[in-house]
């Protein structure tokens, strides 16, 4: 019995992260300082479902797969760091904890505000030599449109379809 858990759950994560895969590199709006998509939904429901650790490690590892099979520019493990600090983030806010609008906002708050905002402004500094003001105004643009979208999917998502089949 403890060897299907094992394999569920192996199953379980591969198939997220083959889906963040997809939200990403087909499913978003991609310029060359902003990506707009829905990558995040996996990652959400895997904190949800197996907590902070497994997340960022599903999402790193979905981040460096992703790059090396449909690749959209140079390879940068900042962004691996960011998509880690992402998943471990979305886990400590959510794992074993009831999802509601309010803790999905406190999730997009910190990934979209510190993560992407911060964190990614200064990966894509250091890739393209633009000033970090220069970056700024497409970079808070993405982050207003991203914490309402998360804010409302993730408690969407989770307790009106997978909370059910999973």
């Amino acid at each position: 019995m403890q060897n299907d858990s094992k394999l569920k759950k192996l199953i379980i994560i591969s198939l997220f992260i083959a889906i963040e895969i997809i939200l990403t590199r087909f499913c978003s709006i991609s310029a060359p300082v902003v990506r707009i998509g829905f990558g995040f939904l996996p990652v959400a429901m895997l904190s949800i479902l197996y907590g902070p650790v497994w997340a960022g490690v599903a999402y790193a590892l979905g981040d460096m797969l992703g790059m090396m099979i449909f690749p959209l520019g140079p390879y940068f493990p900042g962004f691996t760091l960011t998509a880690f600090l992402t998943g471990v983030t979305f886990g400590l806010i959510l794992y074993r904890k009831p999802i509601t609008t309010k803790r999905a906002f406190i999730a997009a708050l910190i990934v979209c505000g510190i993560w992407n905002l911060v964190l990614d402004t200064y990966w894509l500094y250091i890739l393209t030599d633009n000033g970090i003001v220069a970056l700024l105004p497409a970079r808070l643009i993405k982050v207003a449109f991203s914490i309402p979208v998360q804010t409302i999917l993730i408690p969407v998502v989770w307790n009106k379809f997978l909370k059910r089949i999973i």
